[in-house]
C-alpha cells in the first residue's frame, strides 16, 4: 500500500475503551495504520493495567517505532477491591474521563514536541468528540460491534419513545432501517432502559446517535457486503464518511509457530468437518448448570470436541467427564482461535456471540451455535440465525442438554444444516472478495490512511 507523504510529521491520538476486547481490537487497527503510514506517530492512551496486558504480550513484528503507549488513570480508588461486576470498573473509569485522557494528551505533546493532527477513539467514548473539537482536529470513532447494534444506539430515543409504555419482547424493530428482523428482546439494557441516568456508562452510550454525525468519518469493523443494504444507505445519509474496513482481528494463520496446548496437532488428526469447537471468550461464562448440560450433550453426542475452558472452571464439570471423554475430546485453557477456526476439521462453533468470535467464524465459513449473554450478543445472534442463516441460537436462550443435542444434530446432519453450511461457505467467499487488495474493505482502509495522513 502506498504511503501518503506529508510534512511536518502527523501525530494521532488514540483513545481506547479499556474493557473487554475493545482495546486489543483498536490496537490491532492502529498497528495496521502504523505500518501503512510510517510517517504518522500514534500516541496510545490507555489504563496502565490494560497497556501492560497489550504491550507486554506483543510479538516482535507488532512492536512498531511510531506507536507509543501512555498510561491514564483508571479512576479506581487506592486500596479499593473491585467487585465481580465488570460495570463497576467501567463506572470508575468514566467518572474520571475525559480529564484523565486530557492529562495524557498533554504529556504526549510535551514528550514528542508535536501537536495532534487527528483523534481516533472507540465509538463508546462519546465525549471524545469534544476533546477533538477542543484540539481543533478531526475525530474518527471506531465501532467494534456489528453495524446493526450501532443502528440501535443511533435510534435509542425513538426506540424508547415507541416502547415507553409497552415493551413487547417479540415486537420487531421494522421502523428502523435494516432492523426489521430484530426484536426488542435483542436490544441491550443500555438501549432499552428508560432509567437514562442509572449508570454513567448507559448515559454515555445514549449519546452515540447525537455525536457520530459530528465525526469526520465513522469506521465500522465489518464489510459493506455483509450489512443489510438499508443500514448501509441509512448510515450514508447520517454520517459524513462511513468506512467499512473489515474484520481486522484476523491474521493469516501460519503453519509454523508454537502449539503450546497441542490443540492444533490434535485437530490435524481429526476427520474433516467433524469437530465441535467450544469457547465463550474471556468475559462471558455460562453458569454451572449450563456447563453441566453442555458437557452432558457433548458426551452423549459422541462428536469430537475441542473446548477452551480455564483450569479453574474444569472443577464445575460433571464428575468423571474429563476422564470419560479423554479419547473423544480435548479441553485446553486457551486456543489460538483463528488457527482453530481455519482448521478443516472444525464443523461447528459453540459460542457466546462476541463480535470477534463471530467475525472469525464467518471469515472461515464455520456454522455457529449461539448462547448470547449480554450487550450486543443477542443482536449478533439474530444476524447469525435469521439474516445470514449460518447458525442457530440455543433453544430458550440457555444451554440445556436436549436443546444442544438438537442444535448439533440440526447443523451436522439435517438438510437445513447443509443449507447453513453452504451459506457459511458463501459468506466466507464474500469476505475473501471484500478483503482482497481490490476489495471494498481495502479501498475504505486506504481512505482511512489518507484521512490520518
Amino acid at each position: 500500500m502506498s504511503v501518503t507523504k506529508s510534512s511536518p510529521q502527523k501525530h494521532v491520538a488514540v483513545l481506547p475503551f479499556p474493557f473487554g476486547s475493545h482495546a486489543l481490537s483498536l490496537l490491532t487497527l492502529v498497528r495496521r495504520l502504523a505500518k501503512a503510514a510510517p510517517n504518522v506517530h500514534f500516541s496510545f492512551l490507555n489504563t496502565q493495567k490494560c497497556n501492560h496486558s497489550l504491550f507486554s504480550a506483543a510479538k516482535p513484528d507488532e512492536t512498531l517505532p511510531n506507536i507509543k503507549p501512555y498510561d491514564v488513570a483508571d479512576g479506581v480508588p487506592v486500596g479499593h477491591v473491585l467487585s465481580p461486576n465488570p460495570i463497576e470498573a467501567v463506572e470508575f473509569f468514566i467518572k474520571v474521563s475525559p480529564q484523565n485522557y486530557k492529562r495524557g494528551l498533554e504529556v504526549a505533546v510535551a514528550e514528542t514536541g508535536m501537536k495532534f493532527s487527528c483523534l481516533i477513539s472507540d465509538a463508546f467514548l462519546t465525549f471524545a468528540v469534544e476533546v477533538a473539537e477542543d484540539l481543533h482536529v478531526p475525530w474518527i470513532p471506531i465501532w467494534f460491534s456489528l453495524p446493526c447494534s450501532l443502528s440501535a444506539h443511533v435510534y435509542t430515543d425513538l426506540i424508547r419513545q415507541r416502547f415507553a409504555s409497552n415493551k413487547v419482547k417479540d415486537a420487531t424493530l421494522e421502523f428502523i432501517p435494516g432492523l426489521s428482523q430484530m426484536r426488542v428482546s435483542d436490544l441491550s439494557e443500555e438501549v432499552i432502559s428508560e432509567k437514562l441516568e442509572e449508570t454513567t456508562f448507559s448515559h454515555m452510550l445514549s449519546q452515540v446517535g447525537l455525536v457520530l454525525p459530528r465525526a469526520s468519518a465513522v469506521v465500522l469493523t465489518s464489510y459493506e457486503e455483509l450489512n443489510p443494504p438499508l443500514i448501509n444507505h441509512d448510515f450514508k445519509t447520517k454520517f459524513r464518511n462511513v468506512l467499512n474496513v473489515g474484520f481486522f482481528t484476523l491474521s493469516p494463520p501460519s503453519q509454523s509457530g508454537s502449539d503450546l496446548t497441542g490443540c492444533i496437532s490434535w485437530l490435524d488428526e481429526q476427520k474433516e468437518r467433524s469437530v465441535a469447537y467450544v469457547s465463550f471468550g474471556t468475559v462471558a461464562s455460562p453458569p454451572q448448570n449450563e456447563l453441566i448440560a453442555l458437557a452432558e450433550a457433548l458426551e452423549e453426542s459422541g462428536i469430537p470436541f475441542l473446548w477452551s475452558l480455564k483450569d479453574n472452571i474444569k472443577s464445575l464439570l460433571p464428575k468423571g467427564f474429563v476422564e470419560r471423554t479423554r479419547l473423544q475430546g480435548k479441553i485446553v485453557p486457551w486456543t489460538p482461535q483463528v488457527k482453530v477456526l481455519a482448521n478443516s476439521s472444525i464443523a461447528v462453533f459453540i459460542t457466546h456471540c462476541g463480535n470477534n468470535s463471530v467475525s472469525e467464524s464467518v471469515a472461515y465459513g464455520v456454522p455457529l451455535i449461539c448462547r448470547p449473554f449480554f450487550g450486543d450478543h443477542h443482536m449478533t445472534g439474530r444476524m447469525v440465525e435469521e439474516v445470514w442463516g449460518v447458525g442457530v441460537k440455543v433453544e430458550g436462550g440457555i444451554l440445556t442438554k436436549s436443546g444442544l443435542l438438537k442444535s448439533l444434530e440440526l447443523i451436522l446432519g439435517h438438510e437445513k444444516g447443509k443449507e447453513m453450511r453452504d451459506k457459511a461457505q458463501a459468506l466466507k467467499r464474500t469476505v475473501q472478495v471484500a478483503a482482497s487488495p481490490n476489495g471494498t474493505a481495502a479501498k475504505d482502509f486506504s481512505h482511512l490512511v489518507e484521512l490520518i495522513s
